[in-house]
């Protein structure tokens, strides 16, 4: 037996163009993430895990992501 949602009795509150362009391209990134995700799945499943080194320790990964960070937010004093 499935669930299915309740019909609503309002009518659904439209948002504003930009807003909606916004969701949009959210929606794109978040897709795209799960689409490079999922080769990287793939590859796994097909050709094994890679070798340790072959790998970047998750640490290196780290430092680098907070410079990244780093960089697009403001000093603050």
């Amino acid at each position: 037996m499935t669930e299915q949602p309740a019909p609503a009795d309002h009518a659904r509150q439209q948002l504003e163009p930009a807003a909606a362009d916004a969701v949009r391209a959210y929606a794109a990134r978040t897709r795209a993430n799960a689409d490079q995700l999922a080769a990287v799945l793939e590859d796994i499943a097909e050709n094994g895990l890679p070798s340790v080194e072959d790998c970047t320790p998750w640490e290196e990964l780290r430092e680098t992501h907070l410079a990244r960070l780093a960089k697009q937010r403001p000093a603050v004093a």
